[in-house]
């Protein structure tokens, strides 16, 4: 199942697309059927169905809060000249980061240097803590598309990350959250202007989805629709302004944002 969110008659509406491609993409038979409420318990439809192009996807959730993994990739962590942290290295996104589909990533002034950095991102289904890695799954409502964008500039002259991944617009997500993805085999991949910069394979996370929910569950209690984005493999790289950047997995689908900016 494919839950989105999006702006229908301009009422803020969760829904459940069918009709995409099997590459993905959105066509003029991709519709979405509206939900009742939101989907974090029992899904119950309105019965109203519309053409998917007729509305504006958002960002999937608003969470609570967006917790971040740093260095889960180990050819990532080479190119980043680190080493394997001993136990996951965790950050915080702020709300007021996120982005949807479409909506354009806006480069700071205090930066000379932005990165992408495509992820897979958990959306927490239920209220948790502490959870055994054997009972991660029942916690967990889907997946979704993430560009973790970080000022490497500011990153490095901070020695911090709060204010280098911290911008309005640093957190796209989308474009809708997948309840059902291979974590073994799925690739994920960065494109700009249609060139590949990341080409990874989901499987070669150092630690796995249920190893990061169980320890970060043991840190800070996780509400419905808190985002988890678990790192980037290799092949970060700058974005400028009037460029096209695209995230895409395989079992979710392909999410696009312009790069400008920040007026």
């Amino acid at each position: 199942m494919r839950i989105c969110r999006v702006l229908i008659n301009d009422e803020i509406l969760y829904g459940v697309v069918e009709g995409v491609s099997e590459t993905g993409d959105i066509t003029d038979e991709t519709m979405v059927a509206t939900l009742h409420g939101h989907p974090f318990g029992e899904v119950s439809p309105t019965g109203d169905v519309f053409p998917l192009v007729r509305a504006k996807l958002l960002a999937p959730v608003m969470p609570s809060k967006v917790i971040a993994v740093g260095l889960n990739y180990a050819d990532h962590v080479k190119e980043s000249g680190k080493e394997i942290p001993a136990e996951p290295m965790i950050f915080l996104k702020p709300s007021t980061s996120i982005i949807g589909p479409d909506e354009a990533i806006a480069l700071p002034w205090q930066s000379e240097h932005v990165d992408h950095e495509a992820e897979l991102a958990i959306v927490i289904g239920r209220f948790c803590r502490d959870v055994p890695i054997e009972r991660v799954p029942e916690v967990i409502l889907g997946y979704t598309c993430a560009n973790d964008v970080s000022a490497r500039d500011l990153q490095k002259a901070d020695g911090q990350w709060g204010r280098a991944k911290g911008f309005d617009t640093f957190c796209p997500l989308g474009p809708w959250i997948s309840t059902e993805v291979d974590l073994d085999d799925a690739r994920i991949a960065c494109i700009v202007d249609g060139e590949v910069r990341q080409n990874g394979e989901l499987g070669d996370m150092i630690r796995n989805v249920p190893e990061l929910v169980s320890w970060i569950s043991s840190v800070m209690t996780l509400l419905p629709g808190d985002v988890i984005l678990t790192g980037t493999p290799a092949g970060v790289g700058p974005l400028k302004a009037g460029q096209e950047v695209a995230v895409a997995i395989e079992g979710i689908g392909i999410l696009s944002n312009p790069v400008v900016d920040r007026v």
